[in-house]
């Protein structure tokens, strides 16, 4: 029997923190694309560049941020990161009164946006591992993934609602003051955070910006995973786009039906949240990570067989559901593997590299999905997506791992030798290692 226990006020401002910007987040997904369509009347082309290439530049200008995280106290990284958002995102509804809107300045703010939000999750994370026993990592991450999927059900069918009545630059404003309460949340925590101490004055060496991706790709469970986790990931996201030409194009399906395909299911995410607790309790770690991460890559193919009308949206909801509860027992069980198995000090720089990777990754899939979509046909590109991610089980760790801990770090090599030198002594456990979503 699992017995459902507090973790404590620290982590319930942390938590209610979240929860207000995931849910102002959802209130406004898509807005600046309909912002581009809208009000600055942009092509395909534009809303494209702005899907993509906005958060491929602030993946860009993260990487050095993972080495400058590492060594401060995250708290105040978060609370600045979520000022920053809350600073850039008012600037749309600013420039929208004085009629000085531009396309450009929707790209500098979705790049802006997209540092940010990697920079909050490597400190997050790093801050969450620091904020709560290790027994009780699983249940945290499993509370942040039902969080995620209650605010994916509700927020964008209500973001639309309020587009359609007062404008998608409103929804921006809900999105920015979500910020503003998330760092008012974080700054209500209270208690010392250690920290990692280096000289100010040192600058970030070419070989820490890498460091991250080091440990993912030596680290053989991690390695596995990783790998895993970006082709998934891509896959279904590099779909979405495509899903939405064949059922709004193709197949006539009205919006409201379309928003209901996807809204629906996400009940999916608090279903297989809450499980993953009782089931690593039951079956361990090892079991879970191979067996669900399986599961979440056998639905994919199912939604190159919808038809119109509604068998076809029973199909496409039916679809989603499998893949969401697959998904949001999968995720925090993987969140909280990736943070036992990552030393203190690699924490902030392991958690940037995995979002910087995956941002790529998904822009790369969702470029070639596009083009493939172009070349045959949305159903086609969809079915090769559903028989690639097939194969992504063949990349799942075949051995269990032992988590790292103050007892059982890595032992120290000659590169890590001379870094520990150079920066002092370092507190083992004092920083954490995967991040809440954002």
């Amino acid at each position: 029997m699992v017995v459902r226990r507090s973790l404590g006020r620290q982590f319930g401002w942390l938590w209610a923190a979240y929860a207000v910007s995931a849910y102002g987040s959802a209130l406004g997904f898509g807005a600046m694309p309909l912002i581009a369509l809208l009000v600055l009347h942009a092509g395909p082309a534009q809303v494209s560049a702005l899907s993509a290439v906005g958060p491929a530049i602030g993946a860009l200008v993260a990487v050095p941020l993972g080495p400058w995280v590492e060594f401060r106290r995250k708290r105040p990284v978060m609370i600045a990161m979520d000022l920053t958002r809350f600073a850039v995102l008012m600037t749309i509804p600013i420039a929208y009164a004085v009629g000085r809107l531009g396309f450009v300045q929707l790209l500098i703010v979705s790049a802006v946006v997209a540092a940010a939000r990697i920079t909050f999750q490597a400190a997050g994370g790093a801050f969450l591992k620091a904020l709560v026993r290790p027994d009780d990592l699983l249940v945290a991450n499993a509370r942040f993934e039902s969080t995620t999927w209650s605010a994916i059900a509700v927020g964008p069918p209500l973001g639309g609602a309020a587009v359609g009545l007062v404008g998608p630059v409103t929804t921006v404003v809900v999105d920015a003051l979500s910020y503003l309460l998330s760092a008012l949340g974080i700054t209500a925590i209270r208690g010392r955070e250690e920290h990692r101490r280096r000289d100010d004055r040192q600058p970030v060496r070419a070989g820490e910006l890498l460091d991250g991706w080091r440990h993912l790709l030596t680290h053989r469970g991690l390695r596995a995973l990783y790998l895993n986790q970006l082709l998934v990931g891509g896959l279904i996201m590099a779909t979405e786009p495509l899903l939405a030409v064949l059922l709004l194009g193709q197949l006539g399906f009205p919006p409201w039906q379309y928003g209901l395909a996807f809204a629906a299911p996400c009940v999916g995410g608090l279903i297989g949240s809450r499980l993953a607790r009782r089931v690593v309790a039951r079956y361990g770690q090892h079991r879970i990570l191979r067996t669900v991460g399986t599961l979440r890559a056998v639905w994919l193919i199912g939604l190159a067989f919808v038809q119109p009308g509604i068998a076809g949206l029973a199909t496409v909801i039916a679809v989603e559901l499998a893949i969401i509860i697959s998904m949001s027992l999968y995720n925090p069980v993987l969140a909280t593997y990736r943070l036992e198995h990552t030393p203190g000090d690699r924490v902030a720089r392991t958690l940037s590299a995995w979002s910087i990777s995956s941002s790529a990754t998904i822009a790369v899939l969702s470029a070639l999905g596009g083009l493939l979509a172009n070349a045959t046909s949305p159903r086609t590109a969809i079915a090769v997506a559903g028989l690639l991610i097939l194969a992504s089980p063949v990349l799942l760790p075949r051995r269990q791992d032992r988590p790292v801990g103050p007892d059982r770090e890595p032992a120290p090599t000659a590169s890590r030798t001379r870094e520990a030198t150079s920066r002092g002594a370092l507190t083992p456990g004092a920083s954490p290692a995967s991040s809440p979503p954002d």
